[in-house]
């Protein structure tokens, strides 16, 4: 097999090598490799918490991608890598935590690319962010392709920053002749969710009544089941040195309240914060946060404002067409998660919301039809 060819898992026992796998992609990522029947190997750290993993059937191997060697003992003997790991953070910070987001994001993708080609492990599919695709400067709503270069000359989050620089690596290997594709991700919504994101908890807060007011503004939205169809394309079909956008639909924040309210029964809030005044009031509120109570959840931090007033969509036509990347709808994620939260997770505990169907259940129900299936069929992770 030559070094640029996609991984065939179906003629290999090798296990499949996965970081980030109790996150939210990585989670949802783990259970459909599991679902093709696919070995895995992920990579843990003992004092994360883990509980994503929890009775799945997976080799588990322990250590920090900031450290090369841990790495490089975990991927020996995979083929096919998955690199999904990141500190996902819309916070400036400290610079303690600025430092955290670079080592974790760029120097740990740096460390897993090269033990993969140390390893002779395959392809690497490396989860981007579509916080480091770049827009339009006259028109930040004009749909954004994978040709559009980030543009660091105006004030931008340490996370978008790093994932930049990821993206950097990643070509630097793809220049040396490494097999490496990005799948560029956009703003997650799903089952599975375990941490949970700053999305399912909103959802959760949403329907405790703990939200009285939003910022609107909007943004690129994927369904947890695409992002992942999106990593099986990327190493099934994907050309190496090249990135592809993941995205299902385009929704403001408005639209996203519709339907938590649709799925909860629980009204929406009414009242619209001008995002102006939020930004000023966020900067003083984050600036304290981050200083003071740096473990507090931010919801509406200065950089998620920033990029919810850009009302940034994304371009699908290279994955579409190269690809055969199909997305569907915000609305089913929405479901999917609403249920998971509530059933799984158990942390919906106001009396008035709607009881969902079980997660299972509404996902199989969803599954049953779902026109991808030819995935497997084709060849792809399994």
């Amino acid at each position: 097999m030559s070094p640029r060819s996609p991984i065939s898992f179906a003629s290999s026992a090798a296990p499949v090598f996965v970081t980030g796998s109790a996150g939210h992609v990585g989670a949802n990522l783990v259970r459909r490799l599991l679902e093709d029947g696919v070995r895995i190997r992920v990579l843990l750290r003992q004092e994360d918490n883990n509980e994503g993993l929890d009775g799945l059937e997976v080799e588990r191997a322990y250590g920090d991608i900031r450290d090369l060697d841990a790495t490089r003992q975990a991927i020996e003997g995979c083929q096919g890598v998955y690199h999904v790991a990141a500190k996902v953070s819309t916070i400036d910070g400290t610079g303690a935590h600025r430092r955290e987001v670079y080592e974790c994001n760029v120097l740990g993708t740096r460390n897993v690319l090269k033990a993969a080609r140390e390893c002779d492990a395959g392809r690497v599919v490396v989860t981007g962010s579509f916080s480091a695709v770049g827009h339009d400067l006259d028109d930040p709503s004009a749909p954004s392709d994978e040709t559009m270069q980030f543009y660091p000359m105006e004030r931008t989050m340490p996370y978008e920053r790093s994932k930049a620089l990821v993206e950097h690596e990643c070509w630097r290997a793809a220049a040396a002749g490494q097999d490496v594709v990005v799948a560029t991700c956009c703003a997650v919504v799903g089952g599975a969710d375990f941490f949970p994101s700053r999305l399912g908890r909103t959802l959760c807060d949403y329907t405790d009544g703990k939200l009285h007011a939003f910022v609107d503004g909007g943004f690129e939205f994927v369904a947890a089941r695409d992002i992942v169809d999106g990593h099986l394309l990327c190493m099934r079909k994907g050309r190496s040195g090249e990135k592809y956008i993941f995205s299902s639909e385009y929704k403001t924040i408005s639209d996203i309240l519709d339907l938590y309210e649709d799925v909860s029964g629980i009204p929406r809030p009414r009242r619209r914060i001008p995002a102006s005044l939020m930004y000023v009031f966020s900067e003083a509120a984050s600036f304290y946060l981050s200083r003071v109570h740096p473990d507090f959840p931010q919801r509406f931090t200065p950089g998620a404002i920033r990029l919810l007033k850009k009302r940034r969509h994304a371009n699908l036509n290279k994955a579409k067409s190269e690809l055969g990347y199909r997305p569907t709808s915000i609305r089913d994620a929405v479901q999917e998660a609403y249920a998971f939260h509530y059933h799984q997770r158990k942390a919906i505990t106001n009396p008035l919301a709607k009881r969902p169907r079980s997660n299972g259940a509404a996902q199989a129900e969803h599954a049953a039809p779902d026109p991808r299936s030819h995935l497997a069929a084709d060849g792809g992770a399994s």
